[in-house]
Formats: structure tokens, sequence, C-alpha cells
């Protein structure tokens, strides 16, 4: 029997994969206009190509973080597209511990999700909407949950939608590969960054360097009659450096599988602020 041939074209369920990306990152884009006019810079910058390192969401759920890897180096290294087209990122999903909230948060976050029934079945395709798998929240429910975990209060508003995309700067072919330079080139254009814990976000190894901007924010109108503005979503920026082990090969043979992997929990905390009040209110320094 013949083996099948390699090909760099997507075929099968990557392809479909691929498409329910896609979807996503439309509704993202459409909602975040900051995270769109600085992928536009980027590429306007770099040649036209951009890597994401991963994508990320936020659940109601009762473990804190899963994430999940593209498949293997020697699968992803032929893929030269942008974007989703590029090569596959890594999925990270965060999940609220509802279980440790409030008796208040617990029934107000039950009462949603029970709704919602099966509905986190279709957490993907209710993501690719840009819809929710509940009913439109109460703004005084939304008010009490934000009171003790903004965190419930942006995923009770914005369900399954994509939290953040996030660039891999190592993977870019200009100056701004390096991250300090591409937060520097950020800011001279205009946009706000998170500045928990300061601007860059850096693992106890020094290997995983991060950092993101400040959500965005759109009016929602809530179930009660309220209109009011709310946080969606923020993109952020990773640079993955080469694992000591590997500092003795050149450049040019470097490939993701040499870099550092995974997360850490302290960056993570200090990115998620992207999304708090404390960012959103924050006034640039001139």
């Amino acid at each position: 029997m013949d083996q099948p041939q390699s090909s760099s074209t997507p075929q099968g369920g990557e392809s479909f994969f691929r498409s329910v990306l896609a979807s996503m990152e439309k509704v993202y884009l459409s909602r975040n206009p900051t995270a769109n006019a600085i992928l536009e810079l980027v590429r306007s910058a770099d040649e036209d190509q951009i890597c994401y390192d991963h994508l990320a969401f936020r659940t109601f759920g009762k473990l804190k973080a899963l994430w999940f890897a593209p498949p293997t180096p020697s699968i992803n290294r032929s893929v030269s597209g942008s974007g989703v087209n590029g090569p596959l990122p890594r999925i990270f999903i965060s999940e609220l511990l509802v279980d440790e909230m409030s008796p208040q948060a617990q029934e107000i976050i039950q009462k949603y999700t029970k709704i919602s029934g099966s509905g986190n079945k279709h957490a993907a395709l209710a993501s690719a909407l840009g819809s929710l798998t509940w009913e439109k929240p109460l703004y005084s429910e939304f008010q009490k949950l934000a009171r003790e975990s903004e965190y419930a209060a942006w995923t009770l508003v914005n369900g399954y939608a994509l939290n953040h995309v996030t660039i891999s700067t190592h993977r870019l072919k200009s100056h701004l590969r390096d991250i300090n330079n591409l937060n520097k080139f950020i800011e001279e254009n205009g946009f706000k960054l998170n500045s928990e814990g300061g601007v860059l976000k850096v693992s106890p190894d020094g290997l995983l360097l991060q950092s993101s901007t400040v959500a965005d924010s759109t009016t929602f109108h809530f179930a009660d009659g309220v209109t009011e503005s709310v946080p969606r979503s923020y993109i952020e920026f990773a640079e993955r450096l080469v694992l000591p082990q590997y500092k003795n090969i050149s450049d040019k043979e470097i490939e993701e599988f040499h870099r550092r992997d995974g997360f850490e929990v302290g960056n993570a905390d200090k990115i998620f602020e992207s999304t708090s009040m404390d960012q959103l209110t924050r006034k640039t320094v001139a």
C-alpha cells in the first residue's frame, strides 16, 4: 500500500480546524479594533507574515488551565501562511474555579450555565459565531460578579469568545522579533500595554517573555435594558528563547522545539489583568 504524500496544503480534519479558527478570528477582529490595528501594523513592518503562538479561551469550570500543543514540528514546519493559515498555534484554555467562589456568585453562574444546558458541548461553534450559549445576563448580576471576580464577569458577557491571540515574536523577520523592540513599536504607535507586574512579564527561568495590550471595550445590551461598556479581548506577544542545551545551534537551524515551551502561572496571572478595570482605566504616561 502506497504511503500518503506529504503536503503543505491542509487536508481533512486540519482544513476544517483551520476554518473554525478563521471564523473565531473574524469575530475577534470585528470586536477588537486594537488587535486588528496592531496585526496590520506588524504585518506592514514584517513582510506580511505573522505566526500565532497560542489562542486563549476562558470558561466556567473546575480546573485552572489546560494547554494543548499543535502537531509535531515536522508537520508544522512546512506551513508558510500567516495567522490562522500559518503554523498551528497552541490552544490555552483557562477555567474559573466556580466551587471556590461565594454562594451568591456560584448561584449566578449556575443560573446561566443551567439555562445553557449542554451548551458547553457547542463552545467552538459559539466562539465561531460570536454567540453566547446562555441568555444575555442582567446588568445587576454582571456587577455582582465583577465585584468578586472580573474574570467571571468577563466570561458571563463574552462566553467562549477568543480571549486573546498571541503573536510569536521570535518568528518575525525584522527587528520586531525582539519583544522589547515590539513593545516600544506598539507604544510609539499610541497603544497601551498592560503594566501589571511591569510591561514585560518574564518566567523564572528567563526563557519565556510576554506582554499584552489592554483589552478593548464595547457597549453591551443587558437583558434588563441597561446598556453599558464591557471589556472585550486583547492581543498578546510572546518570545520563546532557545533552551540552554541548544545554544550552540546556529540561528538558521533553530526550530520551535529548540525553544522554551509551555506557560508560567506568574506570567499568565499578570497577562489576565489585561481585561481588568484597573488596566482599562489606567492613564498612560505622556
